[in-house]
Formats: structure tokens, C-alpha cells, sequence
């Protein structure tokens, strides 16, 4: 057993990696999955296609290492959060279309909470009221869905994040699945003490949630189960770490310090700063999180920026518009013009993440004129993307205290030469990417392998960290000032629009 699986299941697709000792991939296999729109700012997954997506990338994967499930010492899980999923335990089957963490349907719900209730949600969960967040989400299930309700009634419903969903499954489904998630996915629920870590009876009630239903709370590295031998593994394998997608992350650049950070760039943008074991309230619309838990070592705390719209702003240069034919392209061609001639894009099409936390702003473009191209549209999506990230980092430079002076990257757009080079021009610090970029599949591998001893301890995980690529700062602070100015009266447009 020389290797540990990694489950990363995402917003777009899912993927099983293979990794050994020093943290190589020696195989892996990804397939996408639907992406359901049923009404203007609703976001559907199909939850039964997410697993059988699930058994074909682990076959897939296997096959490309060419090992057996039983070659594997443990197997990590890593998912989209807040993405919200209910189920039968008697049959298996989702009770509803998953309601994606993009998803704005319970604004209006929210909007009903008064001052005093929303604060004291705020304070015991560390989020902010948004429909971002599952808590809603479920509300919405159990008072929208037929379904639903009548597996309630009859005590066959269970809820949770992805990666429950697929811990069920994995550990056995109908036939006895475990029903639990880790303290990362827990607390993105709106429903979870970040103090005592565990289900809060007053959140609960807020929201009309019925405890019997959520899976139950547990560290991000422990055993929780092992795979059906009759599954897609073919064999009983521990299932030894669960992350939310972004603490994965974490855990795979190795930031285990505090005052460490990274941003992963993927479908949404997500940055990242490790506050220690101490629970840092923010005064400038960012998240208090748990960062990870490994078995019964304290918590490890974190501020997070989170902003909705970056990779899928790409999908959206492909799918809608239909200005590339592949995400590789946008690169080439938003390098054929040397600025956006005066374009900003922001892609406020699910609202404003942090730190403005405006669900009802929607996306815009300024700045056009006959001279404008698609290659300049192409150019102001990527400096969108790194100006949404600046906006998260000066933020958390200024509820730490702490001066940021580079900052560790990963994710898809990682690969854009130019979008990365244009992060570091916007932010004036220097951009690492390290040698593995896909740390969030990493991650959850390492959670595993902690569990089970396949890793020692962190300082080994330490070691294995290699930079890439660094990208530095070519311009001048006045060129920065002048477009994050033009960058803020685009956002002021899109805050004045709703």
C-alpha cells in the first residue's frame, strides 16, 4: 500500500488523484459534470450523476496507475462547500436537484432576519448572512420540496455538504453508509458553533433545521469508514480526510503557521489566511472559519475572502459569448493588446462575495468604446480576477495587522502566465506557485495519509514543498492607484445597478 487516493470533487468536475510517498501524481482521471440552471441566479447540480461521475474517475484513475484499490493506504475526500445535498437512506437517491453554493434563490428569505438575529448568527457561526451558505439552502429544501418534507416525516432524510454525499456512498450507501462530515465543510453551514464545533441548537432553530438529519460532526483527519468492497475501489480502503475544497488547499501549500496564506483560483477565487487556534472576528467583510482539523489536535482557524466569479468568467467568455473555443486561449488572445483600453469587467453575476457581500449586484461592463475588442473583454476578465483578489487581501491585511509581502497561488488560471503576472503588477508583491498546483486534491490526500501514518507529521509535508514559478511586480505604484481607482468607480456602477 504505497499510496493515497484523493477524491476532489468540484463545482465544474470531479476527480480522483493518486499519490505517493513524496507527494507525486501517478494517476488521475477527471470527468465534468451539468451544470443546471432552472432560473435567472439558480444553480443546480444533479447529485446521482456527481457519484456516478465519482466511480468513473476512481476507475479511470486506477487503471492509469495501474494499481488496485487495495494498493491504496487511505483515501482523502476535498469538495465544492456550502453546495447543499439531500437524500433517502431507504433508496439512495437525492430528493432534490443539489443546490449549488452559487446559488442566490434564499436572498429574499434572508432579507426577512432581523438586525439582532443576524448578528448573533454572525457571531456564533463567523459568517456573514448570504445565501452562500448552506443553512438557507437546506431551508429552502425543506420548505419548497414535496419530497422532502415526507422523508423528513419519516425519518429517512439526511443532508449535507458533497462531501457527505459521497461519504455515504463510498462507505456503503443503503447498506449501512456513514453519515458524517469534517469541521471545514460544518462550519460553512451557518449552522455550526465555531467555538464548541458542533451543531447549535440556537442556529438550528433559526433556520428550522432538524438535528436528526445532518451527518455528524468530526475532525479533517481521522478514519471515519472504509470504502464497500463491492464499490468502485474493490476493496475495504480507510477513508481518512475530509476538507472543504479551500482548506485543502491550505493543507496542501503546507500553510500550517500562523500568518500564512494562499489564494486558489478555480471557479470562484478564494483566499486563505491561518489565524492559529485563535478565532479572529473581521471588520471588513471577511469570514471566520475553521482552517482544519487534524484528529484531536486543537482547531486551526482562519480569515477567508471569497469571491463568486473568476474561472467561471472565463466559462462564460466560452459559453455564452462564445469569444474562445477553450479556456487556453483566453492567454493568447488577451495578450495580442497591450491594456484593456480603458474596459473593466466585473462579473457580479451571482452578486458580490467579499468584502462587499451584495447579493443583489449584477455583473457589468464600462469603459466601451468602438475601440473596444474581444481581446480587450478577454484581458479586463483576467485583471477582474486579480483586482476581486486584491480587494479580499487588503482586506485581510488590514483585519490581521500582518503586511503582505508574496502571497502562494494554485488552482486552473495558475497556468495563465499573463493573469499571474498581472496579479502580482496589481497587488505589488511578489505570486509563488508551487510545482504541484493542484493543491487541493493534495490536500486531502495528506489529511488521509496523516490519519493513517502513511505521513509522519506536518514538518514532513513541509519538505515536500517546491516552488515553480514566481511572478514580481513591474509597476509603478502610481500605475497600481490609477487602476484599482478605474477598477472601484467599475464597482460602484455595479453596486448602483442594484
Amino acid at each position: 500500500m504505497a499510496y493515497i487516493g484523493s477524491l476532489d470533487q468540484g463545482t465544474s468536475s470531479t476527480r480522483f488523484m493518486i499519490f505517493d510517498g513524496d507527494g507525486k501524481v501517478v494517476g488521475q482521471h477527471q470527468l465534468e459534470h451539468r451544470q443546471i440552471l432552472p432560473h435567472a441566479g439558480w444553480v443546480e447540480h444533479d447529485a446521482a450523476e456527481i457519484w456516478d461521475r465519482t466511480k468513473e474517475v476512481i476507475a479511470g484513475a486506477l487503471k492509469q496507475a495501474d494499481i488496485l484499490g487495495s494498493d491504496l493506504a487511505a483515501i482523502g475526500i476535498t469538495n465544492q462547500r456550502e453546495t447543499t445535498v439531500a437524500w433517502d437512506v431507504t433508496t439512495g437517491r437525492p430528493l432534490h436537484n443539489a443546490i449549488v453554493w452559487q446559488d442566490t434563490r434564499t436572498a429574499e428569505y434572508l432579507s426577512t432576519f432581523s438586525p439582532e438575529i443576524s448578528k448573533a448568527i454572525t457571531h456564533k457561526s463567523g459568517l456573514p448572512i448570504a445565501p452562500y451558505f448552506a443553512g438557507s439552502k437546506m431551508h429552502w429544501l425543506i420548505e419548497n420540496s414535496a419530497e422532502v418534507k415526507s422523508a423528513i416525516a419519516s425519518g429517512t432524510a439526511r443532508f449535507g455538504t458533497v462531501d457527505s454525499w459521497l461519504l455515504w456512498n463510498l462507505s456503503g450507501g443503503v447498506q449501512g453508509g456513514v453519515h458524517c462530515t469534517d469541521v471545514t465543510n460544518a462550519s460553512r453551514t451557518l449552522l455550526m458553533n465555531l467555538e464548541t464545533l458542533q451543531w447549535d441548537d440556537e442556529l438550528l432553530g433559526y433556520f428550522g433545521i432538524p438535528r436528526t438529519v445532518l451527518p455528524e460532526i468530526k475532525s479533517s483527519s481521522e478514519i471515519y469508514a472504509t470504502t464497500d468492497p463491492h464499490g468502485p475501489l474493490g476493496s475495504a480502503v480507510p477513508i481518512a480526510g475530509i476538507l472543504g475544497d479551500q482548506h485543502a488547499a491550505m493543507v496542501g501549500q503546507v500553510c500550517f503557521e500562523r500568518g500564512e496564506s494562499k489564494t486558489t483560483y478555480g471557479t470562484g477565487n478564494f483566499a486563505l489566511l491561518n489565524t492559529g487556534t485563535e478565532i479572529v472576528r473581521s471588520k471588513n467583510g471577511l469570514l471566520s472559519t475553521v482552517c482544519y482539523k487534524f484528529g484531536d489536535k486543537p482547531a486551526m482557524y482562519a480569515l477567508e475572502g471569497s469571491v463568486a466569479v473568476t474561472g467561471s468568467a472565463i466559462q462564460w467568455l466560452r459559453d455564452q459569448l462564445g469569444i474562445i473555443s477553450n479556456a487556453a486561449e483566453t492567454e493568447a488572445l488577451a495578450s495580442s493588446v497591450t491594456d484593456t483600453a480603458g474596459v473593466y469587467f466585473v462579473p457580479a453575476f451571482s452578486g458580490l462575495f467579499a468584502p462587499y457581500w451584495r447579493t443583489d449586484a449584477r455583473g457589468v461592463i464600462v469603459g466601451l468604446t468602438r475601440a473596444a475588442t474581444k481581446a480587450h473583454l478577454a484581458r479586463a476578465a483576467l485583471e477582474a480576477i486579480c483586482y476581486q483578489t486584491r480587494d479580499v487581501m487588503d482586506a485581510m491585511v488590514a483585519d490581521s495587522g500582518v503586511p503582505m509581502t508574496e502571497m502562494r497561488v494554485d488552482g486552473g488560471i495558475t497556468a495563465n502566465s499573463l493573469c499571474m503576472q498581472m496579479q502580482a503588477d496589481i497587488m505589488g508583491i511578489d505570486i509563488t506557485r508551487p510545482l504541484i498546483t493542484e493543491t487541493t486534491a493534495l490536500g486531502a490526500a495528506y489529511a488521509a495519509g496523516l490519519a493513517v501514518g502513511f505521513w509522519k507529521n506536518t514538518d514532513e509535508l513541509k519538505k515536500q514543498w517546491k516552488q515553480s514559478r514566481r511572478w514580481s511586480a513591474t509597476t509603478s505604484v502610481e500605475d497600481r492607484a490609477s487602476g484599482y481607482a478605474g477598477w472601484k468607480k467599475a464597482i460602484e456602477r455595479t453596486l448602483n445597478w442594484a
